[in-house]
């Protein structure tokens, strides 16, 4: 195990490499050749898309079909191959701090910060003393590598979240919210419906501003408050006092 002063590097090592350069490329052209093939039989069904293309395939000699959907798919698997090693995590601890790089973008959490580092939903999570999310990446690295290189350089590793039966299920108008909070969960759940992960990223980092920690279970949202976070909204009690009605 690595010294307290030099670095610990989890990534996915040279198989996770092989597999994307080797194996997607492999698979693309298997897949291509499988569609030339079959391309007469597909042009002929009423319900398949690109009836016009699969017919220009099937009056093509075999061979030639054939060599050209391998190629297309060869090229397909190289794509998928340059995306999936764009989106690798690679991440270096030591003592004083842990450094999460995803392609060209790096972000370094100084250990000081820190109050807890665990796996969560398949992504590596670190808490800050509020208990607000400082880093959370999206990772399907060994959850034990992660510990041991955490454990190795004394950072607080927990196999869960130290916070998980803080959460509540959001649901709208629900009370205990801070000022902002709940437009910040519709517009995130509309997101979330829709499958724009990007937006939904960028309203978590919003609502992480008001002091909301929230945690997906598919397209269902919880939530918690920080200890940094402001009071909540007052409830609505103008109906009560016209009413002369306070339940």
């Amino acid at each position: 195990m690595a010294g307290h002063g030099t670095p610990t590097v989890v990534d996915g090592g040279t198989a996770e490499l092989a597999l994307l350069w080797g194996g997607f490329p492999v698979l693309g052209a298997g897949a291509g050749w499988l569609l030339a093939r079959s391309a007469g039989w597909i042009g002929e069904l009423p319900w398949a898309p690109f009836q016009r293309l699969f017919e220009l395939v099937a009056g093509l000699p075999e061979a030639q079909a054939g060599l050209g959907g391998a190629a297309l798919g060869v090229l397909g698997g190289l794509v998928v191959a340059a995306i999936g090693t764009a989106e690798r995590l690679t991440i270096a601890v030591d003592s004083e701090r842990a450094r999460l790089r995803r392609g060209s973008t790096t972000r370094e959490v100084g250990r000081r910060q820190v109050h807890a580092v665990f796996p969560d939903g398949g992504h590596l999570v670190l808490l800050g003393r509020d208990g607000d999310e400082l880093a959370r990446e999206k990772s399907d690295l060994s959850a034990a590598r992660l510990a041991a290189a955490f454990r190795a350089h004394g950072w607080p590793w927990t196999d869960a979240d130290p916070h998980r039966d803080a959460y509540r299920r959001w649901v709208p108008d629900l009370p205990g919210l801070p000022p902002g909070a709940d437009a910040l969960l519709r517009a995130r759940q509309r997101a979330l419906d829709k499958d724009r992960t990007g937006e939904a990223r960028e309203l978590r980092a919003e609502l992480a501003r008001t002091g909301v920690v929230v945690r997906d279970d598919h397209t269902r949202q919880y939530w918690r408050l920080t200890r940094a976070a402001p009071g909540p909204v007052p409830p609505d009690t103008t109906s009560a006092e016209r009413t002369g009605d306070g339940r």
